[in-house]
């Protein structure tokens, strides 16, 4: 018979043995979305570089930094040896080219919709060990959209608030079709005013904003120069329900709605909230 020594030995033998796992395996994040993963897999002891945008929980803002969100130190990061960097998409298109020539595994974790939020956040599980972990985070994630979405399916279409999400104001940019942050401005029972944008992340008229008149603006940005109490100096705004009703939202966080990461359904939950004063 077995005694407990000799199963805690076979079993700790079956867990290094799993593929890609290694328990002191070292990370390199230079994406704060994956920061956060990572820290909200209880893997932060692991987490030897980040970049200077990581800037949640608190601790991620000690951990040491490796660069800039688009400009990381490349010398820096082959010098602490990481066993996986986890990057995003976009701009740090050619890092991940010369991270993979020096023989770097990276995993890119760069979700367009909470569909893919989720592969993603089970994808980072399966490689770090911690899969159950990451299955129980997008469990507890699902559960609460669900909860929204289904207080959303019982406001008819016609008594939905119609939207706008500014993302910057000079020039006006906003989130279109095909992006996360739209995907979450639906699920909370919001209309996009933007639904025809060119492209996901893109500019937008303000004069088309005049037109479509939306009962509701989420500033996704806070700066001294300007601030919702500014957007009726704005050439025709003063005409806009949003701007008339002082329904101008800029009490949320950005990072929870345009972070793809364990906050999106924060980001959802305090959408939901404002549209519908609850």
């Amino acid at each position: 018979m077995l005694r407990l020594t000799q199963v805690a030995f076979f079993i700790s033998l079956l867990l290094v043995a799993q593929p890609g796992f290694s328990a002191n395996q070292k990370f390199i994040s230079l994406s704060p979305a994956a920061t956060e993963i990572l820290f909200a897999l209880g893997l932060d002891n692991q987490i030897i570089g980040d970049t200077t945008f990581c800037n949640y929980p608190e601790a991620a803002k000690k951990i040491p930094k490796v660069g800039t969100f688009s400009d990381p130190n490349i010398e820096r990061i082959v010098s602490l040896k990481p066993d996986i960097i986890f990057t995003t998409g976009l701009e740090q298109a050619p890092t991940i080219k010369r991270l993979q020539k020096l023989g770097f595994k990276i995993i890119v974790s760069d979700p367009k919709n909470i569909p893919e939020l989720f592969e993603s956040i089970i994808e980072i599980g399966e490689v770090t060990g911690k899969q159950d972990e990451a299955e129980s985070m997008v469990s507890n994630m699902r559960k609460r959209i669900a909860a929204i979405t289904a207080k959303v399916k019982k406001v008819p279409l016609d008594k939905r608030p119609k939207a706008f999400i500014e993302i910057w104001y000079d020039p006006i940019m906003t989130a279109g079709p095909g992006s996360i942050v739209a995907e979450i401005l639906n699920l909370a029972g919001g209309i996009n005013i933007a639904y025809d944008a060119p492209r996901s992340y893109s500019r937008f008229s303000s004069e088309v904003i005049i037109e479509r008149d939306p009962d509701v603006i989420i500033l996704g940005y806070m700066t001294k120069e300007n601030t919702k109490d500014t957007l009726s100096k704005r050439f025709g705004w003063e005409k806009i329900k949003a701007v008339r009703n002082k329904r101008v939202i800029s009490n949320i966080d950005p990072d929870i709605i345009f972070r793809p990461g364990p906050r999106i359904a924060d980001g959802l939950e305090a959408i939901y909230k404002n549209l519908y004063n609850e």
